[in-house]
């Protein structure tokens, strides 16, 4: 597990609009070209809260396994301290626990940061593999929001988890 670098993009863009295209795990309803994603990716280095991980991997033929990202909760100062967490692995390496380890990388980074407080994941349902991901991680389920997300023609809910980042060991 690395922090991502500008050279990772391409690849970043192209495990991401997989989801976008093919799942409803992302809300997102078209791909993005490499140059749409980089004001994304130029935000992780601009604030020292915000990570994004990436996992490296030589089996599948690509440099990347998948990535890992916190982001901003909402973009009001209130909600500085808590972050939005999410992670993307190429679809042939899901299942092979390549995602627990680099989600929980994530998590330790953001937990060893004295200014964060609160991490959150929202979770298209059904995901019974992100639901025992998260839960394993120590999220707890706060909430669903009934049909908040529409597509492939159909409304999907999202499932809320939290976790409490004051109450891990801090460094």
């Amino acid at each position: 597990m690395r922090a991502a670098r500008t050279a990772d993009l391409p690849e970043l863009v192209d495990i991401y609009n997989h989801y976008v295209l093919k799942t409803a795990i992302t809300f997102d309803t078209r791909a993005f070209s490499v140059d749409e994603r980089r004001a994304w990716f130029d935000g992780f280095a601009s604030d020292g809260i915000h990570r994004l991980l990436v996992a490296e991997c030589d089996e599948s033929g690509h440099r990347l396994a998948g990535y890992a990202s916190s982001s901003a909760l909402k973009a009001r100062a209130a909600y500085d301290r808590s972050v939005e967490t999410t992670i993307y692995l190429r679809p042939a390496l899901t299942g092979a626990g390549i995602g627990g380890i680099l989600y929980a990388e994530l998590i330790s980074g953001l937990a060893a940061d004295p200014r964060l407080h609160r991490a959150y994941g929202a979770i298209a349902l059904p995901n019974d593999a992100s639901v025992a991901l998260h839960e394993k991680l120590g999220f707890s389920l706060v909430g669903t929001c009934s049909e908040a997300g529409f597509k492939f023609d159909r409304y999907f809910d999202v499932a809320w988890y939290e976790k409490d980042l004051s109450k891990c060991q801090r460094s």
